[in-house]
């Protein structure tokens, strides 16, 4: 058979397999391999290159777009001379995506501002570089969605949605306080990605020991949900102030705090 014939097989091939982009760069990739002399595992490597590029960067950009994150921030954002609580090596460490294999779970705590929702967000962005699929909710937003899913006979589907992604971020958690229907399916939420390995990004206000407060004021389901959470987990305490009030004493609209 000619070269001719293998040649337009090729091209036919890489259609019928959906390589559109190894298609396009066919032409250019033989002409460079037979200039160079590389051999064929190279020739092979340097065609695939850009059709897997092209389709890590398309997996990353449909993670994004149904990510439901609030914003983009990255963690080259995060100010962490502002916050000497946060032990930066660890965080860079989370950002290997390692965590996701090991199914564990990270719980930011810390008070209103001192940038918990930013190093969720910007975790869950550095998730979806991997090419992992990822989803962001409020406590209360998660709870009532769920809510509204069960009046209408939809939670199991609602909650698959919420389990299926490889890294799901709570925010907000005790923020609001959870009536005890609401609180009952945070737990259900909690408990099924904990058995399926599932880790979760989760960021409170509350210390631990208030978290039956969360949970409707039923200190057995706080347990529980503790148990599931910290099993496999890293804990970061954020002890700081906020962003939001050191911009305004910057401004000159808030006076700094005494101290007592």
């Amino acid at each position: 058979m000619s070269s001719i014939v293998y040649e337009e097989k090729a091209v036919n091939g890489l259609s019928q397999l959906g390589l559109a982009i190894a298609r396009e760069h066919l032409d250019t990739a033989s002409q460079l391999a037979a200039a160079e002399g590389w051999s064929y595992s190279h020739f092979l490597g340097y065609l695939l290159e850009g059709e897997l590029a092209w389709r890590h960067e398309k997996t990353v950009r449909l993670s994004l777009q149904f990510s439901n994150l609030p914003y983009h921030k990255t963690l080259a954002e995060f100010d962490f001379t502002l916050q000497p609580s946060i032990d930066r090596r660890l965080v860079d460490e989370l950002a290997t995506g390692r965590f996701l294999s090991e199914a564990r779970n990270l719980v930011l705590l810390g008070p209103p501002g001192v940038g918990k929702t930013h190093l969720a967000i910007a975790l869950g962005m550095s998730t979806a570089q991997l090419g992992y699929r990822v989803y962001f909710t409020t406590a209360l937003e998660m709870a009532r969605r769920m809510a509204r899913a069960m009046s209408e006979g939809k939670l199991t589907r609602e909650m698959n949605n919420l389990v299926r992604p490889t890294l799901l971020i709570v925010d907000e958690v005790g923020y609001v306080a959870l009536d005890s229907a609401q609180a009952s399916l945070l737990f259900q939420v909690i408990a099924q990605r904990y058995d399926k390995g599932q880790p979760i990004i989760l960021t409170s206000n509350k210390s631990f020991s208030e978290w039956s407060h969360v949970f409707a004021g039923d200190p057995v389901m706080a347990s529980a949900a503790l148990d599931r959470l910290l099993h496999r987990s890293t804990v970061i305490n954020i002890r700081g102030e906020s962003y939001r009030l050191k911009e305004k004493r910057k401004a000159g609209t808030t006076a700094a705090p005494t101290s007592t």
